[in-house]
C-alpha cells in the first residue's frame, strides 16, 4: 500500500518570513529524495481572485463574505481534479502550504465570528487536517519593516493594528486547538538559518514518531 505524502503548513504575520523557510524546507525535503508539491492560500481560481481582490482594498468585503470565500476556495483546494491537495497526498507526494484555516481563524476571525469561522473549516469533510503546521512568530515592528520594505503597495491586514490583533487571535485559535493539532510555534526573528534549522528538527520530529509507530 503506498505511503500517503505529509502535509505541512506554514503560517505567520504578513512580512513573517514564510516565503523564504518554506523554500528553504522544500529544497531540504528533495534532496531527501521526496517529491513536494509547494502550494498556497488564496489558490489562483477565480474564487481566489476575489478574495485578492478584496485583500488588495480593489473591492470591499466584510470578514463574514472572505470567511465565506476562502472556505469555498479551500475545499477547492483540496478536492479540485488537476492539482488538488488531496490527489497529491493520495499518491505520496508531500504538500507545503504557504497559509491554510489558521489564517482564517485569526484574520477573518477578528472580525466574524470565531467559533463559525472555526466550525466551517473544521466541520468540512474534505478539507484536510495538515499533519503539521509551523507559526513563525516575530514581532509586530519586524514584519511591519520588512512589509515597508518589499512591499510597494499593502494588503487591507498590513498595518500594525490589525497585525497586532491577529497575532494575539493565532495564539488564542492555537490554545484551542493544542489538543487536536500539531502546531509548532518557531521564534523567526532570529537569522534565517536559524530559523531554517529549527524547521529542519521539526520536521524530522514527525518523520522520527511516524517511524516509531
Amino acid at each position: 500500500m503506498m505511503q500517503k505524502g505529509k502535509f505541512i503548513v506554514f503560517e505567520g504575520l504578513d512580512g513573517s518570513g514564510k516565503g523564504t523557510q518554506i523554500q528553504l524546507l522544500t529544497e531540504e525535503m528533495r534532496k531527501r529524495g521526496r517529491i513536494v508539491y509547494q502550494t498556497a492560500e488564496p489558490t489562483s481560481s477565480s474564487t481566489g481572485g476575489m478574495i485578492r481582490d478584496a485583500l488588495g482594498g480593489f473591492v470591499s468585503r466584510d470578514a463574514y463574505e472572505l470567511s465565506a470565500l476562502f472556505l469555498t476556495d479551500r475545499i477547492f483546494h483540496n478536492v479540485n481534479l488537476k492539482n488538488g491537495i488531496a490527489q497529491f497526498l493520495e499518491k505520496g507526494i508531500d504538500v507545503v502550504c504557504d497559509r491554510y484555516y489558521y489564517s482564517s481563524f485569526a484574520y477573518q476571525g477578528t472580525d466574524a465570528d470565531l467559533d463559525w469561522v472555526m466550525e466551517m473549516n473544521l466541520g468540512c469533510r474534505e478539507i484536510r487536517r495538515p499533519d503539521l503546521c509551523i507559526f513563525l512568530d516575530v514581532d509586530i515592528d519586524s514584519c511591519d519593516e520588512r512589509i515597508e520594505k518589499n512591499r510597494l503597495e499593502r494588503e487591507i491586514y498590513e498595518n500594525k493594528e490589525a497585525q497586532t490583533r491577529i497575532r494575539r487571535r493565532f495564539y488564542e485559535v492555537f490554545e484551542k486547538l493544542k489538543d487536536s493539532e500539531n502546531i509548532r510555534i518557531v521564534d523567526a526573528a532570529r537569522s534565517i538559518a536559524e530559523v531554517s534549522a529549527d524547521i529542519l528538527k521539526i520536521y524530522d520530529s514527525i518523520n522520527d514518531i511516524e517511524t516509531q509507530i
